[in-house]
Parts: C-alpha cells; structure tokens; sequence
C-alpha cells in the first residue's frame, strides 16, 4: 500500500530512476522541482528536499512569487511513484491556472490509482489547514487526470487558456469528503 512522507534524500536514487522514467527537464507535476534545482548531484538533491520541506514552514517568508506548500512524495515499499503538494492558499496565478493541488506519478506506476489514492488522502489534510473547498487544475487533454478529480466530487467551473494551456479548473468541496485513508507521514 502507498504512503505519503515528506520529501527524503534517502530515495535519491529511486527518485532520480523515476526522473528518467519522465525524462531529464520535462515538468512533474506536484513535485516543487524548478528548472534551475540540481538534482543532479547528491548535494543539489539535498539542497531541493531542504527548499521543499521549508516550504511549509509559514514562520519563515515564502520565496517571491510563491505561496507556502507542504509537499509529500508518494512511496511504496521504498520506492518513489510520484509526489503530490498542498499550496496553502492561491495567488493569481493559482487561482487561472495552478489550483491548491498538484500532483504527478511516475509512469511505471500509472493505472494503479495511485494519484487517486494520494489525492483522497490530502484531502482531509486541506480540510484541517481550514480550507473549505480547493481548487484543482489539470491539462484539458489529460482525460486520467480529470477522472482523478471527478471521483472525489471535483466540479468543473471551467476550462480556458492559460500560462500552462488549456486548463480545466475543478473545485473539490471538503465537507464532502470522507476521512484520510492510508499512511501519512
């Protein structure tokens, strides 16, 4: 069964078998990584897994530009599947295009209900930041995405171009949704 801890520097090398899998530079979702991380070497892994844990710390300022985030890696056995993020509240750029949740599975474990699993388990973990609805964006094209959304209740407000293309923008209401189910860490 899969768990969400937060980001380790222990599944480096699992992480970067998976970074593979997407591709070196190509965009995962939900993950905190930004072009200019290095992930490369083992001390710019360590450096991107501080960044992303403080992200959640609301004692210190967010970066300019970003809203505070705790992030969690989904993992199973040992093994990094994806990662998935919880934004605290939405800035402009959220609000259009990016949503409170993101959220990306490596390939080799997509079809398993993975990002399903992950999505209802932050669920409840947005309700007791006190958010009472999130917004959650996803690719037009990306039909598995949207199926993810739906089953937890997302409704659709719209799909319209943005800084990210064509966007379909859910919003999940949390008194609607049943308890955590699975490990969180």
């Amino acid at each position: 069964m899969p768990e969400l801890i937060a980001p380790t520097a222990e599944l480096y090398a699992s992480w970067l078998a998976a970074r593979e899998e997407w591709g070196p530079g190509t965009h995962q979702d939900g993950s905190g990584l930004r072009p200019a991380d290095d992930v490369d070497t083992a001390a710019g892994f360590a450096a991107w897994v501080d960044r992303l844990r403080r992200q959640g710390d609301e004692s210190l300022p967010a970066d300019e530009g970003r809203v505070h985030a705790t992030h969690w890696w989904i993992v199973e056995q040992g093994s990094y599947l994806g990662a998935i993020s919880l934004r605290h509240r939405l800035n402009d750029f959220l609000l259009r295009a990016g949503g409170h949740i993101g959220y990306g599975v490596r390939p080799s474990a997509r079809g398993r209900r993975v990002a399903t699993w992950a999505l209802g388990a932050v669920l409840p973990l947005a309700a007791a930041r006190g958010l009472d609805r999130v917004l959650i964006t996803c690719a037009d094209g990306n039909a598995a995405s949207a199926r993810v959304i739906e089953r937890h209740g997302g409704v659709l407000e719209d799909v319209r171009d943005t800084e990210l293309g064509r966007t379909r923008r859910y919003w999940i209401t949390l008194s609607d949704q049943p308890a955590a189910s699975g490990p969180v860490r």
